[in-house]
C-alpha cells in the first residue's frame, strides 16, 4: 500500500489555487490523529487490528482501510475531505472529491460497543459534513447540514463522537450541497464488526466490500458533469471501471461474504457467475434465516446496502457484475444511431477520401469496437476492454472476475492468473457432420360438428 503526505497531494486544476489556502498548519493538529493519504488504486491488505477489540477485518476493492489511534478507550480516525485525481482504469484519470486522497474515501473498521471519535478536516472550496448511513447515534452526530449541525466551513475541522451500537455494513457520505459532493465521488464504506459471536453473522474466510458508484465523463475530458440526473456513461465500483478493477481472488472451499452499498442514481442487478449466494444482511443489519434462499443475482436499489455469501466450491474464473447490459460498458454516447444491417458498400471508401481516418462501426454489432485498435480521445476509457486468455473481453464498466483456486494460500490475496482448464472442459467448435433439423408436424385443423351463432341480447326500449 502506498501512502503519501498530504504536500505531494495532486489537486485537480481551478480547484488547488482555491484550497491552496486552506491547509491547516501541522501545530493545529498537534492534538488529532495524523490524517493517513493513500495515492493508490490497488486493493490495499486488510487491516489487522494491533488495538483495541479484535476482528476479522475485510478488503475493499481497490481500495483501504483507514488506520486509527487508542486515545483513552476512544477509537479515532481522521478524515480529510479534499479534491483528489482518481485513476478509473489505466490511461484514464478523472477528478474528483473525496477523502484522505481518493474517491471512495478508506473504509472505516470498528467494532460494536466500540467509542468511536472522528475528526473531519474540510480541504474543499466550500462548507461540507459527513453522514454516518444506516447509523444509530445521537441526532447532532448525524451529519444533516442545518438540520443537525453547522455544515463544515472549509479550512475547518469538526469532530463526531457515538458509539458503534450494532454490528453491520454502512455508509458514509455528506449531506451538503449533495448534487455536488457525491456526484462528484465523496462517499466511503463503513463496517462494523461483532463483539462476539452472533446468531445471525457466521465467520467467513474472506471479506470484500465496494460500493457502486456512477460518473459523468465526456471523452476527452476530465471532471464529471455534476448536474447530470440520470445519462451517466461511466459506471464504477468503487471509482474504476473494468479492466481497472482488480479481481477477487479466494481459496476453493472458502466461504466468501461481498458486501456491496449502492451510492448511483439507479438499482443494480448484482449477478454471480458459477455460484448461488444468500443475501445474509442489509444496511439493517443481519437478514432472518427463514428470509434466506438461494440467488445468483441481487438487486440493490439506490442507498442500499446487501451482504452476499457463498461457499466457493467450482474451480475457475467467474464473471461477477451488473446485470444492466449498459452498465458493463465505458464512455457510452447515448446519440449513437443503430447501424446494424445497413449496407456500407462502396460508402467507406468514398467517406475516406475525406476523412481517411473514418472507420465503419456497428453494420454487425458492436463487438467489432474491441478488437479494433480505434483511436479516442485522450484520457477516454475504451467502450469495451480487457482481455482474458481466449481473446477480448466484450465488456467494461461493472466487472470484476472471482478467481477460485485450490491452490491459494489462506490469506493469499494475490491474482493466481488464469484459470487452467482442465482437458475437455472448454467449449469448441464443432466440425463434424451437423445433424439436420426436425420439422415439426403440424397441428390438425379442429372443424367443430356444430354451428353456433351468436344474438346480442335487445337493449332499451323496443321501437
Amino acid at each position: 500500500m502506498t501512502q503519501n503526505t498530504p504536500t505531494r497531494r495532486q489537486f485537480f486544476a481551478g480547484a488547488a489555487a482555491s484550497v491552496a489556502g486552506l491547509v491547516i498548519a501541522r501545530s493545529a493538529l498537534a492534538a488529532l490523529p495524523e490524517p493517513v493519504i493513500q495515492t493508490s488504486a490497488a486493493t490495499g491488505a486488510p487491516l489487522a487490528p494491533n488495538t483495541g477489540r479484535p476482528y476479522n477485518p475485510v478488503v475493499t476493492l481497490n481500495g483501504w482501510t483507514l488506520p486509527w489511534r487508542m486515545n483513552n478507550g476512544v477509537k479515532e480516525f481522521h478524515l480529510v475531505a479534499e479534491p483528489v485525481v482518481r485513476e478509473v482504469t489505466p490511461g484514464f484519470v478523472v477528478n474528483m472529491w473525496g477523502y484522505n486522497g481518493q474517491s471512495p474515501g478508506p473504509t472505516i473498521e470498528v467494532v460494536e460497543g466500540d467509542r468511536i471519535r472522528l475528526f473531519v478536516t474540510n480541504r474543499l472550496p466550500e462548507p461540507t459534513t459527513v453522514h454516518w448511513h444506516g447509523q444509530r447515534l445521537p441526532a447532532g452526530m448525524d451529519g444533516v447540514a442545518g438540520l443537525n449541525q453547522p455544515s463544515i466551513p472549509a479550512g475547518k475541522t469538526f469532530v463526531y463522537e457515538f458509539e458503534a451500537r450494532r454490528p453491520g455494513t454502512f455508509m458514509y457520505h455528506p449531506h451538503a450541497d449533495e448534487m455536488t459532493q457525491m456526484a462528484m465521488g465523496m462517499h466511503g464504506f463503513w463496517v462494523t464488526h461483532p463483539k462476539a459471536k452472533h446468531p445471525l453473522i457466521k465467520e467467513v474466510d474472506r471479506d470484500f466490500c465496494f460500493l457502486l458508484n456512477a460518473f459523468d465523463v465526456e471523452p476527452g475530458s476530465r471532471t464529471p458533469k455534476i448536474n447530470t440526473m440520470l445519462d451517466f456513461n461511466i459506471w464504477c465500483w468503487n471509482s474504476r471501471v473494468f479492466p481497472g478493477i482488480d479481481t477477487l481472488n479466494v481459496r476453493h472451499g472458502d466461504r466468501v461474504r461481498i458486501r456491496i452499498g449502492n451510492l448511483t442514481m439507479t438499482n443494480h442487478p448484482i449477478h454471480l457467475h458459477g455460484h448461488e449466494f444468500e443475501v445474509t444482511g442489509t444496511d439493517g443489519g443481519p437478514t432472518p434465516v427463514t428470509s434466506r434462499w438461494p440467488e445468483v443475482s441481487a438487486d440493490i436499489a439506490v442507498g442500499q446496502m446487501r451482504q452476499l455469501e457463498f461457499i466457493a466450491d467450482e474451480e475457475g474464473d467467474w464473471a461477477f457484475h451488473c446485470h444492466k447490459s449498459h452498465h458493463t460498458m465505458n464512455a457510452m454516447g447515448h446519440d449513437v444511431p443503430t447501424m446494424i444491417g445497413v449496407d456500407h458498400r462502396g460508402l467507406v471508401s468514398k467517406i475516406q477520401k475525406v476523412v481517411p481516418d473514418y472507420m465503419l462501426m456497428g453494420e454487425r454489432g458492436m463487438y467489432d469496437m474491441k478488437e479494433m485498435e480505434m483511436q479516442l480521445p485522450e484520457n477516454t476509457a475504451p467502450m469495451m476492454a480487457g482481455h482474458g486468455q481466449f481473446g477480448p473481453i466484450g465488456m467494461g464498466g461493472m466487472l470484476s472476475v472471482l478467481k477460485v483456486r485450490k491452490d491459494q494460500k489462506p490469506g493469499d490475496y494475490s491474482d493466481p492468473g488464469p484459470y487452467k482448464f482442465p482437458p475437455g472442459t472448454v467449449a469448441y467448435e464443432w466440425t463434424g457432420t451437423t445433424p439436420s433439423a426436425t420439422q415439426a408436424k403440424p397441428s390438425p385443423v379442429v372443424t367443430p360438428d356444430k354451428e353456433f351463432r351468436a344474438r346480442k341480447p335487445a337493449t332499451g326500449h323496443q321501437h
